[in-house]
């Protein structure tokens, strides 16, 4: 089994192997392109967007800059995904993302990690791990997700969260490491933010 094959199966393997990286340049290349793209040129940056993805659902949108370790390559997002700038994807393997999700300010989603054992990294070896995160969640500003993790539907994580652990659907979470705070529920129905109410216009 060679390198590019143990990069997508959680076992340890070089990521400097020659093939990988003349892959990784290019890509990186595709990147720095759609940051340089201006806003106003929306319609390109789109384009360039799917080019560079996976998959990229109807509506979704990107804040540059956005930092990719494969450019997006293993990245797959939903429909109406929106993400504020500083968006930084360790995408050495798979990330998947569900419809709908928002993804606050200089939030890490990271797929790639290294041995504790000293001289298995003094080698430069890797392991990466997919993360899953579901539909109609929101990660706050700084969030950071390590890999292995998998997060619920329609769950929200606080600001500065590191996520070690995997966190259940319909919950509000927070904290270093991620611990779950309470469930959404009713109080959520009448309260958006401490004592304001949402209008009845909108429920």
């Amino acid at each position: 089994m060679d390198n590019k094959e143990k990069q997508h199966n959680g076992q340890l393997y070089l990521p400097s192997d020659p093939a990988i990286m003349e892959e990784q340049m290019v890509l990186l290349d595709n990147l720095r392109r759609y940051n340089e793209i201006p806003h106003v040129r929306a319609q390109e940056r789109e384009q360039m967007l799917c080019r560079m993805f996976a998959e990229v659902g109807e509506g979704t949108y990107i804040e540059s800059p956005l930092y990719a370790n494969f450019g997006g390559k293993h990245v797959h997002l939903g429909k109406f995904v929106y993400s504020n700038f500083n968006l930084t994807l360790v995408d050495d393997t798979h990330i998947y993302i569900g419809d709908y999700t928002m993804i606050g300010p200089n939030v890490t989603i990271a797929t790639a990690g290294h041995p504790v054992l000293p001289e298995l990294r003094r080698q430069g070896m890797q392991y990466n791990i997919p993360v899953r995160i579901g539909s109609n969640c929101w990660l706050g500003a700084g969030v950071m997700v390590m890999p292995g993790v998998t997060i619920g539907d329609n769950t929200v994580i606080g600001a500065g969260s590191v996520v070690t652990r995997d966190i259940p659907a319909n919950v509000v979470a927070a904290g270093t490491p991620c611990r779950v705070m309470r469930p959404i529920g009713e109080h959520d129905r009448v309260f958006y933010f401490r004592d304001r109410k949402i209008p009845d216009s909108l429920k």
